[in-house]
């Protein structure tokens, strides 16, 4: 089998100046040594972050939000904007084809509550679709903080288009980051939804440029009576002993 989700954890270390000596015999300037800081960073695995938050919606804890179903986490760059109207048309569009997959949406955008709902009514009035999923407002950017959201050579003040795949663990099981001016592929982020779910189902995985419906991989063995035994399976897609495909099951 493959291996399953694992949490990772984080320690912090921080740097002390050296005292000076009361009675060095010839002074000098040493400059002071400089803070360290880490970001958060959310692991492949890990626990996804709790949080409280104001939604469109109305106030919302994650954790309880979450509520044991898929999630997908999103984050753009700011409310009223070309790329990310054109986005959140779409998950707009697609929300339908996530709730097939026990999947909900939630964004996070560093913008007002009355922007976020402001934006969402003229998107429906112009684009004639209706926002039907929550959008947390983080103007203090607290989720962007935790989610790690806001990447400073980029901006320090609007977050990157960031997808966060989270299971009914709430362990982020895949993550996506797209640049500011590069609009997202809502084909593969639901295909990544497919092939997890898919992965954690039948215990196999799915090979490079899967679509549902195509062939899966088989774990490889792990000793040599299996893998001679892989290698007589007649009702496998067998290139070699450690690389076999079959129909995923129905």
């Amino acid at each position: 089998m493959f291996p399953g989700p694992t949490v990772s954890k984080m320690s912090t270390t921080t740097q002390q100046t050296p005292v000076a000596q009361a009675a060095a015999p010839a002074p000098t300037t040493t400059a002071p040594a400089q803070p360290t800081s880490r970001k958060a960073l959310i692991e492949l695995n890990s626990i996804a972050p709790d949080f409280e938050a104001t939604t469109t919606h109305g106030p919302i804890t994650f954790s309880k939000w979450h509520a044991g179903k898929w999630t997908i986490l999103f984050s753009h760059p700011a409310d009223f904007t070309p790329v990310c109207t054109t986005e959140f048309v779409e998950f707009a569009k697609r929300f339908e084809d996530f709730q097939r997959r026990n999947t909900q949406l939630i964004g996070v955008s560093i913008d007002s509550i009355y922007a976020h709902i402001a934006w969402t009514r003229n998107i429906e009035q112009t684009q004639g679709v209706k926002v039907q999923f929550p959008v947390v407002a983080d103007l203090d950017q607290k989720v962007a903080q935790l989610f790690g959201l806001v990447h400073e050579p980029t901006s320090t003040t609007s977050a990157v288009r960031a997808v966060y795949f989270i299971d009914p663990k709430r362990a982020v099981r895949a993550i996506i980051y797209y640049p500011l001016n590069v609009g997202r592929n809502f084909d593969e982020i639901l295909r990544v939804v497919d092939a997890l779910q898919l992965a954690d189902a039948q215990g196999v995985a799915t090979p490079a440029d899967w679509t549902p419906g195509q062939p899966v991989v088989l774990p490889a063995p792990t000793t040599t009576a299996g893998a001679d035994e892989r290698a007589r399976d007649g009702k496998l897609q067998l290139t070699d002993w450690y690389l076999a495909k079959k129909k995923a099951e129905a």
